[in-house]
């Protein structure tokens, strides 16, 4: 009976051991075991965009590609900046392999100008509550649009438009140049094709050029400008988990939620950038080296001016060319220390002195061609700048004035009318110390040792003496 039950035991042992061992591979996984989620890079853009920041971005895209980022996101508060780093940025931004999303933030912070079209070069945009974005014609044209049509005359109504609707009125500023409108239309078909291209509301980014438009974050994810409105990176992160994307021809799909925030600080070289290439330091320096190397071409030997000068001279010449330099402005600030130099050189009281002076301060006025905030030299800074090389102008010439009126320290001037003491008498000749130099003497008496003479002239290197004391023992 009991060899008979055997089988049936077996057999439900066996059936038991299959359901666990079922059971077991239907378990999921623990999350501990799961693959940790991509790093996301967060480059920071702060205050007016230049070629520090360019550089900046750049680098931050080349390190998130470099360490496997699912995401970069553009963290932006700025007013605006150069459009030729405007343009880098968006370059890189359209050729990087890993997404990027700029972000307006935090609260009270804005994208104007340039950063409303980085914002719409991005793979994703975002606000955070309480920002804003837009105004973003070109800062070099002065003025607004010309109107489509020429605006009525006094005392004759309006025409109406073509199309039956009211003509708008038209704008009171003055009418942009020929250059001026071509830069308008160029950057109107830029911000149109980043439209485009990304899928944005196209109308109102030729408004925010054409009209200078700004929109707050909620009108803009009204108006289709923007996909997101989060009050932090964290919320946004959570906002974007699970979007797909298409990258390059290839698919991917962001797992942001709870992903680490990976931020990319400038480096030293970026921080050194961003400080030369601040206009009223480029100038600064630029006005030392040329200094510098003035102080050692003066008094050659001196090694330190010149050594510091050539530096400063490089550094603030290699900073300017990155800027939009007015050359007819660094011609004028060149030719105004060319003449305060000659003054120095050559007093022409005051005449060259002057004339440099203010050639100097018209260069640096119209040293930087835009008017992008925070691209400017401060006008006190000019006149501080004149003032100081005023005063060492002045200060030189006097030097040099007082140096003429000086009594002469070499030559026959310093030794004819002198005394003399004999110090040496031979049956050929003699020799007298004067000045602490032994000199040999001719003299129409005969002279003794220890006798005091007056030098009376000089021939080669022979004195003429005449004795002014009695030999000893007479």
């Amino acid at each position: 009976m009991r060899i008979a039950r055997l089988p049936l035991i077996l057999w439900w042992c066996a059936t038991l051991g299959v359901a666990f061992v079922a059971a077991a591979l239907a378990t999921p996984r623990p999350a501990a075991d799961a693959a940790p989620a991509s790093p996301v890079t967060v480059i920071t853009i702060e205050g007016a965009i230049g070629p520090a920041t360019a550089e900046h971005v750049r680098r931050g895209l080349a390190h998130a590609q470099r360490d496997g980022a699912q995401l970069v996101v553009l963290q932006m508060d700025t007013p605006g900046g150069l459009d030729t780093s405007m343009r880098r940025i968006i370059r890189d931004v359209l050729a990087s392999p890993v997404p990027v999303a700029s972000y307006v933030g935090p609260s009270g912070a804005r994208a104007a100008s340039a950063g409303t079209y980085i914002l719409y070069a991005s793979h994703i945009a975002a606000m955070a509550p309480g920002t804003n974005l837009g105004a973003a014609t070109p800062v070099a044209i002065g003025g607004a649009p010309e109107p489509a049509q020429p605006p009525a005359r006094p005392g004759r109504p309006a025409q109406p438009a073509a199309s039956g609707a009211s003509e708008p009125a038209p704008p009171t500023g003055p009418a942009p140049t020929v250059s001026g409108q071509k830069q308008l239309s160029d950057a109107v078909a830029y911000i149109r094709a980043l439209a485009q291209m990304r899928g944005r509301n196209v109308e109102w980014a030729e408004k925010a050029v054409r009209e200078a438009a700004s929109l707050s974050a909620d009108e803009a994810l009204a108006q289709g400008v923007i996909e997101h409105v989060a009050r932090d990176l964290p919320e946004l992160l959570t906002q974007l988990d699970g979007r797909r994307l298409e990258i390059e021809g290839r698919a991917l799909t962001l797992r942001t939620a709870g992903a680490g925030l990976v931020r990319e600080e400038p480096d030293w070289r970026i921080r050194l950038l961003a400080v030369i290439t601040d206009p009223s330091v480029a100038l600064i320096l630029m006005m030392v080296g040329i200094y510098g190397l003035f102080f050692e071409f003066s008094n050659p030997g001196a090694l330190v001016p010149g050594v510091l000068g050539g530096i400063c001279l490089l550094v603030g010449l290699y900073a300017l060319q990155l800027l939009p330099v007015n050359y007819a402005g660094l011609a004028l600030i060149a030719l105004g220390l060319a003449f305060m130099v000659a003054e120095v050189l050559m007093p022409s009281f005051g005449v060259l002195g002057l004339g440099g002076i203010v050639a100097f301060v018209l260069g640096a006025v119209i040293l930087i061609d835009t008017e992008v905030p925070g691209f400017g030299i401060p006008l006190g800074l000019i006149a501080a700048m004149a003032v100081l090389s005023a005063a060492v102008v002045i200060g030189l010439a006097g030097m040099a004035l007082r140096s003429r009126r000086r009594a002469l320290v070499s030559a026959d001037a310093t030794i004819v009318g002198q005394q003399a003491r004999v110090v040496s008498v031979n049956a050929d000749d003699a020799w007298v110390e004067v000045a602490g130099e032994r000199w040999r003497v001719r003299s129409p008496a005969a002279l003794q040792v220890g006798q005091t003479v007056q030098v009376r002239g000089r021939d080669g290197l022979v004195l003429d003496v005449l004795p002014i004391d009695k030999p000893q023992g007479e």
